[in-house]
Parts: C-alpha cells; structure tokens; sequence
C-alpha cells in the first residue's frame, strides 16, 4: 500500500512550451476547497483561460465530524490542474508560477518518511474537539490563547485538531515527538506533495495567513509559540516552517504538469479573497460565500483585539509585515442551499432557490438558523444544532427555501454589528459601509438584494466573482514578476453590480428583531 501510494497517475503533460509562443504568460492557481478542488489558469493580465474542477467526498463519522481523505485532495488537485492546463492549450513552460489557496483550518498528520497519513484530514467544521477547548477555557487559559492568536478556544481551529489525532492513533504522539510525523494545513500539504514528498527534499512550509489558524501561532511575534504548543499538546518539531504570503515556497515536479513550475504564492482562501477584492486599505471589508460564510475587515499594521466576539488574523503577509484582519466566521452558508437539495430533497439544483424565495408568503416569518456544526461568530457555541422556528401548515419548500437564503444576511448581519462594535471610528471614517462580496452564492440576485436590505448597506459584486483564486493567482503573478504591485492591482477592480438597500427601516428592524430572537432559542445555554 505504502509503495503504490506515490505512483503518478494518469497520462502526464509533455514537457516543453509550444513553439513560438511566449514563455511564461500564464499563472496557476490551486484553489482546494471544502467540498471540491479547483484550479484556474489565468494569463498575464489575470484573465480566466482555463478551469477544472472536481467534488470529492465528505465523510460525517459521527455527529459534529467532517473528515476528507487526504488522497482525494492530492488526486483531484492534479486532475484539476491538468485540466485548467488542457484547455487553455497551455503547457508548463507557459507557466510563470503556482499560487495556492485552500480550505484553512483544515487538519493533516502525515509520515515523514513514506508520506502516508496516520488518519483522515479532520475538516474545518469538525466539532470533536469541543469538550477539549471547555476544558482549555474553564482552566483559564482563553486570554492567554487569543492575546497571542487572536483567536478563541474552539474546535475550528487546526491545534486541538492535531492533538487529537496524536492522542487517538496508536503510537501518533511518540512518533511526532520523534520528529517522525508532519503536521500541515491543506496548503502545507499539497506544497509537501507537489515538491516531492518523501522522495525528494521536499518543502514542509506554510504561509503566515494559515498559520495564524492553527491557535499554535503568535501572531504578534510571527512564530510558532511553544507555550501553546505545549498546552495543546502538539509537538513543536512536527511544525512546518512560516513564510510570507508571495515568497519561493519550492517548485513543483517537472512530472506533474510536464515541467517545473515554481510555487510562489501562498494564502488561506478567505485572505486570499481578501487580496482578491483589493481590500488593502484599513476599513476595507469583503464578504465570501462558499460552504460557510467568512466577513474580513482590514484594520493595517496593529492587530486589533475584538470585544465583540470576532477573531483578530494576518490578512496577509508581504516583505515580512503582517497586515492584520478582523474576522467573523459563519459555519454554514452556501452549504445550507446544499442541505435543501441532498438533505431535504426540495430542489434539484441551487439555481431554484431563488424562483421559490421569489414566491414565498410574505405573511409568514419562517426562521432557519443553520447551526448544522454550531453556530460561529459571534455566538461560539460548539454544542447548539439547527433549528426551523415560525413553521405552521402553510410552510413549504418556498418558505423554506427563503427562509435558508434569508439565514445567510442574517448571519452577514450579526458580524457586521459585531465589527462596528469594535471598529466603529474607523468604519464611520470612511463613509458609508461597502460590503465586497464573492463566492457562489453571489450569483443569485435574490440573495445579494437581501443582503443589502437587511444590513442597511450597499453590496458590490465584482466582475470576476472567483476572487479566491485571483488572489492566490496575483501573489505568486507578483513574486514572478508578471504582475503589478497592490496599488496598481487594485485599480483593476471591477464593479458588476452595487445592490442598494431598500427595504423600509421598520421592516429591517423588525425582521433582524425576529432572527435575534431564533437565535436566542437556538443557543445551548
């Protein structure tokens, strides 16, 4: 099993750019997400010229858990790869550079020497780890923990998730302390991989954005803490190292792709979104919404320590200085449109949502809050499950389907409240609140005009919605030399569409008025 684990598979691209084509016009950005992998070619100029794409299975072992086989990640990777490649009619020495974004908290332990996993990624939305950060936090240790992370005591994050896996496979923990096991985050394993695993000297790097998701990382210092990784138990030799966000992170088998390609930029997918939508400014917010929903706000050079709940990170990291982010973290968003079509069964495809929230009956409040893994920012409650409140006999899919899209602005809400509450000076300095937003749900118009009603605030949706990749695509284009600085880049942002508000004060308050109260119903405690 171990030997058959690294064959390559599949036909190989040729080496070798085509004749009188340009060398190095392309950039390839690896954007590996929660439910499938994807990779974008873009040329010089950051337009699209390639996708693939390819879902993968999710695995529920027990209630709160979400796992992924690492394989699946590494092989649909690849494939995704070959294909953006393929169709665009591109080859490898076309190619200036890889820029990688991924899933973030997202968990891998792995044999050093064969490159086998000790146990199944445990995903970011996994929840086992919740009794573990109630004993961190009854213990006293939270203050400790989010001065030097600017995170909270939750099983969201990658540290209580490596320990786990180190305390639950037989012999995990005496061989990380051996220097015998790697720990990584998505990205930390697919550079690993694609520099050649165990058969080469390959790369065990991260980059300072997925780092600062580990609750292992003191984001003031820029270094892995070993206080902390003392208390959570996650020996500090199995660590990869942490660099910037556009810097070499190595250069990928010249096999893979049919030439060597060097990787040189690296960012989780809500920072590289971030740099995507051109926020580089304080007071700059964007808003992304994939499986869950994630609302950066930049605050600059100083991390600010939120009073209100919300999670202070690395935006992203150039020329060794960090830019710092206030986040919200919504567990659940475009995955509640997934849950109407595999769970409830009440639409085919997530398209329909909108023709039945178009539909639905005014007079009735129907409230979902869609706590599948708990509830994120601001409320932290690893033990609450979703709820339907309001349903009489006249709810159906209609209502339903609204009241799951309507979820999503409500939880928008909740964070934007939170983040005036923490950043209310620098907000009110730049004027009116602009949310930026990205990610699939974004298409819907149904969806982004709600949005904008219920927080008060305009909703500008780009041209190129695939921001995620983008950004991972502009860093390593930087590094390479293909692309513009910051400043120059962000004059190429683009505006598709600004939804206003329009709905009536009275009615806005009245409305959020009803999901406070949901959710106050919905809470454990």
């Amino acid at each position: 099993m171990r030997a058959a684990f690294w064959v390559t598979y599949g036909p190989q691209l040729p080496v070798g750019a085509a004749s009188g084509v340009s060398m190095s016009s392309y950039i390839l950005a690896i954007d590996q997400g929660t439910t499938s992998s994807r990779a974008i070619l873009f040329d010089q100029d950051l337009k699209i010229a390639g996708i693939g794409q390819q879902e993968f299975e999710q695995h529920f072992p027990d209630s709160g858990w979400v796992e992924h086989e690492p394989q699946d990640l590494w092989e649909t990777t690849v494939a995704t790869c070959r294909a953006a490649i393929e169709k665009a009619g591109a080859e490898a020495g076309q190619i200036a550079a890889i820029g990688i974004t991924n899933q973030r908290e997202t968990t891998l332990v792995w044999d050093k020497a064969t490159g086998e996993p000790v146990h199944r990624a445990i995903v970011w939305q996994d929840r086992r780890t919740a009794a573990r950060c109630a004993e961190l936090r009854e213990a006293g240790h939270e203050a400790m923990v989010t001065e030097r992370t600017g995170l909270l005591l939750d099983p969201y994050f990658s540290g209580t998730k490596a320990a786990w896996i180190l305390d639950h496979v037989e012999g995990a923990r005496a061989r990380a302390e051996r220097g015998e096991l790697l720990f990584g985050t998505v990205d930390c394993y697919l550079i690993w991989r694609l520099t050649g695993g165990p058969n080469a000297n390959a790369v065990h790097a991260t980059d300072a954005t997925n780092a600062s998701r580990t609750m292992l990382y003191n984001i003031r210092q820029g270094a892995w803490d070993a206080e902390l990784c003392d208390l959570i138990g996650v020996p500090v030799a199995m660590l990869p190292e942490v660099r910037d966000c556009a810097v070499e992170f190595g250069v990928a088998e010249a096999g893979l792709f049919g030439g060597a390609i060097p990787i040189l930029g690296v960012a989780g997918d809500q920072q590289a979104a971030t740099v995507g939508q051109a926020c580089f400014k304080p007071g700059m917010m964007k808003s992304t919404y994939g499986t869950g929903c994630f609302a950066l706000l930049n605050t600059g050079r100083a991390p600010v320590t939120s009073t209100n709940r919300l999670l202070t990170t690395i935006a992203y990291q150039l020329d060794g200085t960090p830019t710092y982010a206030l986040e919200g973290s919504i567990f659940i968003a475009g995955a509640v449109v997934q849950w109407l079509r595999d769970g409830l069964g009440i639409i085919g495809s997530a398209a329909e949502t909108q023709e039945l929230a178009e539909r639905a009956n005014d007079a009735q409040s129907v409230y979902l809050v869609p706590a599948f893994v708990g509830l994120g920012a601001p409320y932290w409650d690893a033990e609450c499950r979703g709820a339907i409140h309001g349903l009489t006999r006249g709810t159906g899919p209609a209502e339903l389907a609204r009241a799951a899209l309507e979820s999503v602005g409500y939880q928008t809400r909740d964070l934007l409240e939170a983040m005036k509450g923490d950043m209310g000076a620098m907000m009110d300095a730049r004027g009116d609140t602009v949310l930026r937003v990205d990610g699939g749900m974004t298409t819907s118009d149904w969806t982004m005009q709600f949005l904008a009603d219920i927080l008060g605030a305009p909703v500008d949706r780009p041209e190129i919605l695939e921001t995620t990749a983008l950004g991972a695509a502009w860093l390593a284009g930087m590094k390479a030399g293909v692309c513009p600085g910051p400043d120059e880049f962000a004059k190429g942002w683009a505006l598709e569409r600004r939804f206003e508000p329009a709905m009536a004060d009275q009615t806005r308050a009245t409305k959020y008025a009803g999901w406070q109260d949901a959710v106050r119903r919905t809470l454990s405690t």
